[in-house]
């Protein structure tokens, strides 16, 4: 009898009688392995698919996930989706921020952006939402696309920033309004970019002043605002969007030359 563990032929004794058939175990495997992937291909009813195919059959299949998604949720998602394949973000750079015109669904974007951004951040009521709607409609709805504009900044392919250009009650003012910026985007330059394209904008077109209204809350902005000439005309306190604030009156001489 042979005992537990040992070889049939004794310590040293011979081949096993599954190595004792002839060749070398692993071509015998490998040769049993072809087989039973003929076996089982021959079991699949039509042609066997390729990695061409596969790939072609996944991308239909993303193409119809993505198509449930809103366009504008799609840069997000993709951009999830790149930090979910490729690990950590790298850090933003100035230079990855793109300031262009606005396209569909950016004008809703600015509404519902400043009304979320300032109710987390300074906890404005429902008040300042229904001034902001105002606004971007009168834009929307009639705007001389001369003298009147609109900058979006976009980072990673999604809306993070916004500021408007539009013409003022006085002749040969523009009003620069609802300047925003989203708090991943702070930072990178963005607030500065865009007050700058409105006075580059302004004083291309012919506006001789450029003025806006702010809340002395807003420390970030009035900081960019000073930096690019503007001076500090007016001060009142007042009760707005449910909290005590002081609005500030600002103005920019824009025949003074590029500041």
């Amino acid at each position: 009898m042979t005992p537990p563990g040992a070889s049939p032929g004794g310590v040293g004794g011979g081949r096993s009688r599954s190595y004792a058939r002839g060749g070398d175990f692993s071509d015998r495997v490998r040769r049993r392995a072809v087989r039973v992937a003929a076996t089982a291909h021959s079991r699949i009813p039509g042609p066997i698919m390729t990695v061409q195919d596969g790939d072609e059959r996944a991308r239909r299949a993303v193409a119809a996930l993505l198509a449930a998604v809103p366009a504008a949720d799609r840069p997000r998602l993709a951009e999830a989706l790149r930090a979910l394949l490729g690990g950590e973000r790298t850090a933003p750079r100035p230079e990855d921020v793109l300031l262009r015109e606005p396209g569909p669904g950016d004008l809703g974007w600015i509404v519902q952006r400043n009304a979320a951004l300032y109710a987390a951040e300074y906890g404005w009521n429902t008040d300042y939402e229904g001034l902001v709607a105002r606004i971007v409609a009168d834009f929307a709805e009639d705007h001389d696309p001369h003298l009147e504009r609109v900058w979006i900044a976009e980072l990673g392919g999604r809306p993070v920033g916004c500021v408007m250009c539009v013409r003022d009650d006085a002749p040969g003012t523009a009003r620069l309004r609802l300047l925003l910026v989203e708090p991943e985007a702070r930072g990178l330059g963005v607030g500065d970019r865009l007050v700058a394209a409105v006075t580059g904008f302004a004083r291309g077109v012919g506006y001789h002043d450029l003025v806006l209204w702010t809340n002395d809350v807003l420390a970030a902005a009035r900081r960019i605002y000073l930096r690019r000439g503007f001076t500090l005309v007016a001060e009142k306190p007042h009760r707005s969007f449910g909290v005590d604030l002081t609005g500030q009156d600002w103005r920019l001489d824009l025949r003074a030359g590029p500041e």
